[in-house]
């Protein structure tokens, strides 16, 4: 990914069952998600000196909303900002956010927004349309502004603001994603004095100017991001008062930190140490499907817009014969009952199952099996023949011994690069593992041979979609652009063009199925597993959250706040249950049960994403 997690995730994103719910020619007045700010704030003012810690293996690679795709970073700007719609924590639907409804024009080419008016930016500003429109047109104006969400806005004619509760977005053709614009609003008193949006990663001053649950008070490279209740935030603010996102190169230190008290929460566990932690008292351990993919890619020839090739990887690889033969050596199976040990689902379309509308997979002679000895026959047929070392050589006499990319920070990457290795060994095929505590540069140069990568998909797949298509590849090899693994394909743009415009869920549906069919065609992708969310946190500290979604959800990585502004401190669970029952917000009773109280809170439900947000 361009920015590779190392509990794949998802460069974004931090997304949910079903297909997108798109609000058509007859308008949608969606009624928010009411709750009394009023009383949130009195609980969150009992809750004294609270401080919810959450430890975290990726780092930060930007705090401005511009340019962040990773899924730390991306899911803390979901805490900091408003997007104008958000995520029904329950099932994935739509819900407002920063917008109270949206209106399409019967051409669906015009989309009116009405915008809230008791949203303010933690300075006491009140958030606009104006805010609204400045940001989208910052990214339409911009390269530098859009590298992180270009792929929204690309499609964008003309973004207005008439009125401060007013937006009014007109389009070059229809869009389907205009209830699901995961867009961070950023504030336009604040973010207009900045010059060049390439270099400007908004982490100096503090605290940052935000109009979401969450104000970001302080920050340390690969040390930690501070977090405190926006007092201001139109749905209530959260109950903790604090809240900490502790960074861990280390797994197990994190699991041992977590025992000891340390910190709250701790995602991205591995096997081993969830069964360990299921025995601990006060832990509470939470499994549930998850919402990224774990794959394997291959280098297609990084390069650039403007044509020029550029980084280091092996010309073999551009051989579909030679990749055919990789992936037929690779085992799935085995790697989800032995890496994952069961935790996990056999890979293979690049939706994962959770996703139900989407999910696509091969059937028939397209369905690539493990077969070892077939790999064996096509690399000979394909002139790639063993030395009297046994060693794989192409007709340049190079052997084919490769390099993978490899997050230091993530056990799986190197267990899965230990079974590589034999696997393709027994091919004749060497292979280097190289981990590092950061794999973005290598990535975003080119040099790299293959790597281990993974996203979070979003309810709505148009971002990790949009991360394999021509335009997502960088204007010139000096530049970043949103592409994920420099693939360019005039088919796989084709039908990316035509789901974009389609607003009929089920022939986008099968626009989108199809996607997935040519992109694993390319070969360039082998997707080997969905892994479960395994993670865990401390019942003597937080009393409950809401897991997204409702039944079997995760709590890291979030389609939006929900995990982190429902949480109740265990010290203060009693009354907090009881302001929420006459307030009419979450009440979250274990986990995995999220009860909804009050009548008529909720009229309508529902990214990237978080371009989760890549990982």
């Amino acid at each position: 990914m361009v920015t590779k997690v190392p509990p794949r995730p998802a460069r974004r994103p931090h997304r949910a069952h079903g297909a997108l719910r798109v609000l058509l020619a007859s308008g949608v007045a969606a009624t928010s998600l009411a709750v009394a700010p009023g009383a949130a704030r009195a609980e969150d003012d009992k809750a004294g000196g609270t401080t919810l810690t959450v430890a975290v293996s990726q780092s930060i690679d930007s705090l401005s909303p511009f340019l962040a795709q990773k899924l730390t970073s991306t899911s803390i700007h979901r805490l900091a900002y408003e997007y104008l719609t958000n995520y029904d924590p329950k099932d994935a639907r739509t819900v407002p956010g920063l917008a109270t409804e949206w209106k399409p024009s019967p051409d669906k080419l015009t989309w009116t927004y009405t915008i809230r008016g008791d949203s303010y930016w933690s300075d006491g500003t009140q958030a606009t349309a104006e805010d609204a429109a400045w940001t989208f047109n910052k990214m339409m104006t911009d390269p530098n502004a859009a590298t992180a969400n270009g792929s929204f806005t690309a499609n964008f004619e003309k973004v207005t603001a008439p009125d401060p509760q007013t937006l009014v977005v007109k389009l070059k053709k229809p869009q389907a994603t205009m209830t699901a614009l995961d867009v961070p609003i950023v504030p336009k008193h604040v973010w207009e004095k900045v010059g060049d949006f390439s270099k400007f990663n908004n982490d100096q001053q503090f605290p940052i100017v935000g109009n979401g649950p969450f104000v970001i008070t302080d920050y340390k490279v690969d040390q930690y991001i501070k977090l405190k209740p926006n007092r201001k935030f139109w749905r209530g603010a959260p109950k903790f008062d604090e809240l900490v996102f502790k960074y861990y190169k280390d797994g197990d230190a994190a699991v041992a930190a977590l025992q000891k008290g340390e910190v709250s929460f701790v995602p991205n566990l591995t096997p081993a140490q969830a069964d360990a932690l299921k025995t601990q008292k006060n832990i509470k351990v939470n499994d549930a499907p998850g919402r990224r993919f774990f794959a394997l890619a291959t280098n297609p020839g990084a390069r650039s817009q403007d044509g020029k090739t550029f980084g280091n990887g092996h010309k073999a690889l551009l051989d579909p014969a030679v990749r055919k033969a990789l992936f037929l050596a690779v085992d799935r199976t085995t790697l989800v009952d032995k890496v994952f040990q069961g935790h996990a689902v056999e890979g293979e379309g690049y939706i994962p199952p959770r996703f139900g509308s989407y999910f696509w997979k091969p059937d028939g002679d397209q369905k690539r099996r493990y077969d070892p000895e077939e790999a064996e026959k096509v690399l000979d047929a394909a002139g790639y023949r063993k030395n009297a070392e046994g060693k794989r050589v192409g007709k340049d006499g190079r052997p084919l011994d490769f390099r993978i990319l490899c997050h230091a920070t993530d056990p799986n990457d190197k267990a899965v690069g230990k079974y590589l290795q034999e696997w393709w060994g027994k091919l004749g095929i060497g292979l280097k593992v190289e981990c590092l505590d950061s794999v973005s540069d290598p990535w975003t140069k080119g040099d790299y041979d293959l790597a281990f990568d993974g996203w979070s998909v979003n309810p709505d797949p148009d971002y990790v979609l949009s991360i394999h298509t021509c335009g997502a590849l960088p204007a010139t090899p000096k530049d970043s652009g949103a592409t994920d693994n420099f693939i360019c394909d005039e088919e796989f743009d084709g039908l990316y063009a035509q789901q974009a415009v389609e607003y009929d869920t089920a022939k986008r549906a099968d626009l989108v199925k199809r996607m997935q069919s040519r992109l694993y065609d390319t070969g360039y992708m082998n997707v080997m597993a969905y892994p479960n969310a395994l993670e865990a946190y401390r019942t003597d500290q937080i009393a409950s959250i809401t897991t997204m979604p409702e039944a079997a959800g995760n709590l890291w990585g979030q389609d939006g706040y929900w995990s982190w502004w429902s949480a109740v401190p265990a010290a203060s669970a009693p009354g907090a249950a009881k302001d929420s029952a006459s307030a009419g917000i979450w009440l979250v009773v274990g986990p995995a049960a999220v009860v909804l109280l009050g009548a008529g809170v909720w009229a309508a439900r529902r990214r990237r994403s978080t371009a989760d947000d890549r990982e």
